[in-house]
């Protein structure tokens, strides 16, 4: 069973080509001339690559070869050099730091054990320089939606050769552990016949309002600001279906 691969690549690009304006804008806001700037789990580049675009020295690592690749091929479209290697954050050993770290798009809520999930933690602090910042968003315990038991369609396109790409997934919430198993199968059609199919087990951790601000606290994180809008002016919305994170050393 792949994780991310390529039909899963094919689909997140086709339906999420760019960040959102809204979200871009955020992160970017915390970025600065003569930054070095890390992005884990940096996934298909929908925001290293703008980040590079505008000259700001960023580097990225993620699981997923195939998403490197589409990541590589975006910045050879627009003529920019990027840096991002294929590693996992289990396997990432800080030998630099950074003044600016940043997690977008609910990704960290894929570490779902608490094992991973401090020393994730422990490794992004101990990559940051004195003063830097980590900004990160996760997904809240709002997203967790009803079970559904048997695989059904949620997302359809065309790619660029003209077949059908189909993502269907069946969904169950963990109330324990905080977990949304959400199996995703890709199926890709030229007309009815099926030319190919992908299965990846899909999970990500949920968060409740307070939580991770514990977390970032007992691994040592300071200036803790949270935010449910990207608009940092809006007040706090319990019922966000995510939640962002500011805090540095």
């Amino acid at each position: 069973m792949k994780y991310y691969g390529d039909l899963c690549t094919l689909m997140y690009d086709l339906d999420k080509p760019n960040a959102p304006k809204d979200e871009l804008d955020f992160f970017l806001s915390y970025a600065e001339d003569n930054m070095k700037i890390l992005e884990p789990l940096c996934g298909s580049g929908r925001f290293l690559v703008p980040f590079a675009e505008r000259g700001f020295d960023i580097t990225g690592f993620d699981l997923s070869y195939d998403m490197l690749k589409a990541l590589y091929n975006k910045a050879e479209n627009k003529g920019i050099k990027v840096k991002a290697y294929n590693l996992s954050m289990e396997d990432f050993n800080p030998t630099e730091k950074y003044n600016l770290i940043i997690i977008p798009a609910g990704s960290f809520s894929l570490f779902t054990k608490d094992e991973l999930i401090f020393s994730s933690l422990e490794k992004i602090k101990e990559s940051l320089l004195t003063g830097g910042r980590f900004v990160f968003q996760v997904e809240s315990i709002n997203c967790k939606g009803e079970d559904n038991d048997f695989y059904k369609e949620s997302k359809r396109v065309i790619t660029k050769d003209g077949y059908l790409l189909v993502q269907k997934n069946k969904s169950y919430y963990d109330e324990k552990n905080k977990i949304l198993y959400m199996p995703l199968m890709y199926e890709l059609y030229n007309d009815k016949e099926l030319l190919d199919k992908e299965e990846m087990d899909f999970q990500v951790r949920l968060y409740s309002f307070g939580e991770m601000e514990n977390y970032l606290k007992e691994v040592g994180f300071k200036d803790i600001k949270v935010y449910t809008s990207y608009n940092k002016n809006e007040d706090i919305d319990i019922n966000s279906e995510y939640i962002i994170y500011k805090c540095s050393l």
